[in-house]
């Protein structure tokens, strides 16, 4: 009669596997990150816990940064009406997306046509920002504090919408519109 063939070996090879493995990642652990800096949580060394064991090494796993955009900003706008020819289209709503680049889309109805357009963000230095503050709202003296911004647009009936803004606070700001049929509005931002 024959033995059964005997399962030793193979016992032997995967326990030393096992111990080989374990021996290789016991010396390493992985370190948790604190959301707020993306550091790895202190970690109290092997000396200072008095234990005597040998300082491990550590290992920082960091999280690939995010490559995307921020998300776009929607601000909401009325535009109140300044005279007689604005009195015919009645309170207007816009809507200005900020892409988070200078730039962005600027969408309002008037007189049953829908303008769309886009907005930029404008420095100090853009000399004609001032124009249809003083156009709209008359020759004052202004002080102009806050982020600037001019929006155009344009409608299918043939009238377009030339506007300047001052985002003045986190969706809210001033602003002034002058449309080429002679309508002058004031806007507001904000809910």
């Amino acid at each position: 009669m024959s033995k059964p063939p005997s399962r030793a070996p193979k016992a032997a090879a995967l326990l030393a596997v096992v111990a080989s493995l374990t021996a290789s990642l016991s010396a390493c652990y992985v370190v948790p990150i604190d959301p707020r800096t993306g550091q790895g949580y202190p970690i109290q060394r092997a000396d200072a816990r008095g234990d005597g064991a040998p300082p491990a090494s550590v290992t920082v796993v960091t999280p690939p940064a995010s490559s995307a955009p921020p998300a776009p900003t929607v601000l909401n706008a009325r535009l109140y009406p300044l005279n007689t020819q604005a009195n015919k289209g009645g309170l207007l709503t816009a809507v200005v997306v900020d892409n988070n680049t200078g730039r962005g889309s600027f969408t309002l109805s008037y007189l049953g046509d829908t303008m769309q357009g886009e907005s930029t963000r404008v420095d100090g230095s853009y000399a004609a920002f001032g124009r249809i503050y003083n156009e709209v709202l008359g020759l004052n003296q202004r002080s102009f504090s806050g982020r600037r911004g001019i929006a155009n647009a344009y409608g299918g009936k043939g009238v377009n919408a030339q506007c300047e803004y001052l985002i003045t606070g986190p969706g809210i700001g001033t602003g002034a519109c002058q449309f080429s049929d002679g309508a002058r509005y004031q806007i507001h931002f904000g809910s």
